[in-house]
């Protein structure tokens, strides 16, 4: 019914039009339509159709609903000479407001639209023939639809095509390399801007890796299979070395054996996977799922299902070798302490070389294994100098394994972090932020009731009390338990930010202001924005051509983000430096913000398929496109990676990696704006 008011109403307020208009008059006659095409390579176009509207006229989107105006549409002639890629997109995107025509919220454009259309030609030159419908109005009347014919030359020399890829001419040369914006075609950029741009230092990610192994060695130390073993260790050098001096020199051989043990362990994983397996293990599929079921099988084992242990001739070959005297002695001793201590050590080295290898990193590993071993080696060392430190340990016990088992519900809950990878990589839409706390709770959940003694396992001994330390620590896991609750209504959770999923996964949002209809019209003709949503309601692309395109529309600079969904330091950064108002301000309004996620596992269509003129490899998803882009044009592949340019592509200023630090975003946001502006 309110379908057949909406036009019975437009056509009596067409018929009063046509009745009562000045036959003398002059036709309105509000927008004027231009077209052009647009070279992206030698096969592939885009054809733009730009509308020109009078101020105070508006025409409709294509993307609104029934019941309301006639939505701009746009029909090709068929041919045999082209092919249709896609749906037609429009830039800007289209303001939704009330329209007091219809009594309804609709989306329309005002001031100047580009409607594009991108094509493939099969022969080097074509007409592309079609007509466009669409309907104009302002506050007070509608102007009846009308059909526009267009024609648009094509050619693969079009004089004048603006070059929204930013590729070279050289680039051109390879039909292949077209698919990758902004790169220059060969192996060596020499672009001076190219040359400028070095990898960033990775230090910071190599010192996290090292922290994290010495943390896990701290906690291997006070595992069942090791503590207990601190006094014997200690009396061995003591009684055994005859003086102090040389029980001490004993010691530090000692130490430094486990660490190259250790270490000779990260090492030979590196040289077994390559660097190159390495960088790829984030966001693999098959490497993900291994770590999952890896850390899962660890962490159960940590619970008292099973040990997991080294074969015994090993152990004994090695107890051998370690009865020698000298520096080979102490060094087998050493080996010995790994494999005897690896039912305990092992899911915690696991873990370790798990995190190591998923950060991509060539020496992850090893600098993993390097902190490990440091935390071990130092404790033995420093008792054996110290041997009077013994009478204040506390005594073995019971507390010994529960410190192992909660190390099983903590390496459990850390699995599901790359079951979530895989989930968001490959858009399986299964594993979302809902789920992941839901499980996150439940395991927490049960590790502060174990705490508390409300839960038992087949090899705890009996307590009749519960310790200071064990109550603390039930207290603060049931109390990050109940912090987590409110994240399953959308509570943003920022302290967890990295290891959840993004929030735009969450299906039951009561913390997001943006509505459907304002998503639907931020995305509607964006290419690939059903797989992909900015936080904090920001408008962003996640094509670069099309977003730099939009750019020069509306004269302002990019800020790329090279993003992906398994970089961990990239949700810190939306959740703890997007989110202040000054940065969001500028993000919104002075930036054309364009996300590219670089492990996204999507498949590109047969004819975005290329072969990297840069590295080499075939590149067939478009988190490849977007991390042989990163790699080639900006010297980088690591995550995040904020680059701020102008409307050629180049960079405005020195782009900026990960860093929490909220006014050093801020001065480079407002760098950029002063450098285009200058340039401009």
């Amino acid at each position: 019914m309110k379908n057949l008011l909406v036009f019975i109403a437009m056509f009596l307020s067409i018929g009063a039009y046509a009745q009562f208009a000045d036959p003398n008059a002059k036709i309105e006659d509000p927008v004027r339509w231009s077209y052009r095409s647009e070279k992206i390579n030698d096969t592939e176009f885009d054809l733009v159709i730009t509308a020109t509207i009078d101020k105070g006229w508006h025409v409709y989107s294509q993307f609104i609903k029934d019941g309301g105006p006639i939505p701009t549409s746009f029909k090709f002639v068929p041919s045999s000479s082209y092919k249709l890629k896609g749906t037609v997109s429009e830039l800007p995107k289209a303001v939704s407001a009330f329209d007091k025509n219809f009594d309804m919220q609709i989306a329309w454009h005002k001031d100047k639209v580009d409607f594009r259309q991108r094509i493939f030609l099969n022969v080097p030159s074509t007409t592309v023939s079609g007509i466009l419908e669409f309907m104009v109005c302002n506050d007070q009347k509608c102007l009846p639809p009308a059909e526009v014919e267009f024609k648009i030359p094509v050619s693969g020399a079009v004089p004048g095509a603006a070059n929204v890829s930013g590729l070279s001419d050289s680039a051109r040369k390879n039909p292949g390399d077209t698919i990758k914006p902004g790169v220059v075609s060969g192996k060596n950029n020499s672009s001076p801007k190219s040359q400028a741009l070095t990898a960033p230092d990775t230090g910071g990610s190599l010192w996290g890796i090292f922290l994290a192994g010495f943390i896990g060695g701290l906690a291997a130390f006070f595992m069942p299979c090791i503590y207990p073993m601190i006094p014997l260790t200690v009396s061995f050098f003591t009684k055994k070395s005859g003086s102090r001096a040389k029980g001490i020199q004993s010691a530090f051989i000692y130490g430094i054996s486990i660490i190259l043990v250790y270490v000779a362990l990260g090492l030979l994983i590196t040289l077994i996977f390559g660097a190159s397996a390495l960088n790829e293990a984030a966001s693999s599929a098959t490497f993900n799922l291994l770590f999952f079921a890896a850390l899962i099988v660890f962490g159960v084992s940590f619970l008292g299902a099973f040990e997991i242990t080294l074969p015994s001739s090993l152990v004994n070959k090695m107890d051998e070798k370690s009865n020698q005297n000298g520096f080979v002695g102490l060094f087998f001793m050493a080996f010995t302490l790994a494999l005897v201590s690896f039912s305990c050590t092992g899911p915690i080295i696991g873990t370790l070389l798990v995190d190591a290898v998923s950060k991509g990193s060539y020496l992850g590993p090893a600098i993993g294994m390097l902190g490990f071993s440091s935390a071990l080696a130092i404790p033995f060392t420093l008792f054996a100098i110290f041997p009077s430190w013994l009478k204040e340990m506390p005594k073995s016990g019971g507390w010994l394994n529960t410190v192992k088992v909660s190390l099983g519900f903590l390496e459990i809950a850390l699995a599901f972090k790359f079951l979530s990878n895989v989930d968001l990589a490959y858009h399986w839409n299964i594993f979302n932020r809902d789920i992941f706390l839901i499980i996150w709770i439940v395991v927490f959940g049960a590790w502060g009731l174990y705490l508390l003694g409300k839960i038992r396992l087949s090899h705890d001994a009996e307590t009749d009390f519960l310790s200071l330390p064990r109550l603390f620590f039930a207290m603060f896991i049931l109390g990050f338990t109940f912090y987590m609750i409110p994240g399953l209504w959308g509570a943003p959770l920022k302290p967890l930010s990295a290891w959840l999923p993004p929030q735009t996964t969450q299906d039951f949002d009561l913390y997001s202001t943006k509505t459907a209809s304002t998503a639907d019209a931020e995305t509607a003709g964006k290419k690939y924005s059903g797989l992909f949503h900015a936080p904090h309601g920001l408008d962003a692309f996640y094509d670069y051509e099309q977003g730099l395109a939009y750019a020069k529309s509306v004269n302002k600079p990019i800020l790329i983000d090279f993003t992906g969904w398994s970089c961990v330091n990239c949700r810190k950064m939306e959740a703890s430096v997007w989110p202040d108002k000054e940065v969001l301000k500028r993000l919104k309004e002075d930036y054309v913000l364009i996300s590219l996620y670089v492990d996204d596992k999507t498949e590109l269509a047969e004819n975005e398929k290329y072969t990297s003129s840069f590295s080499g490899k075939n590149i067939k998803t478009i988190g490849q496109k977007w991390s042989d882009f990163q790699a080639s044009t900006f010297g980088t592949n690591s995550q995040p990676y904020y680059v701020i340019a102008g409307h050629d592509g180049k960079p405005l200023v020195t782009p900026q990696a990960f860093n929490l630090d909220i006014n050093n975003y801020i001065n480079f946001l407002n760098s950029g704006t002063t450098a285009f502006s200058r340039n401009d």
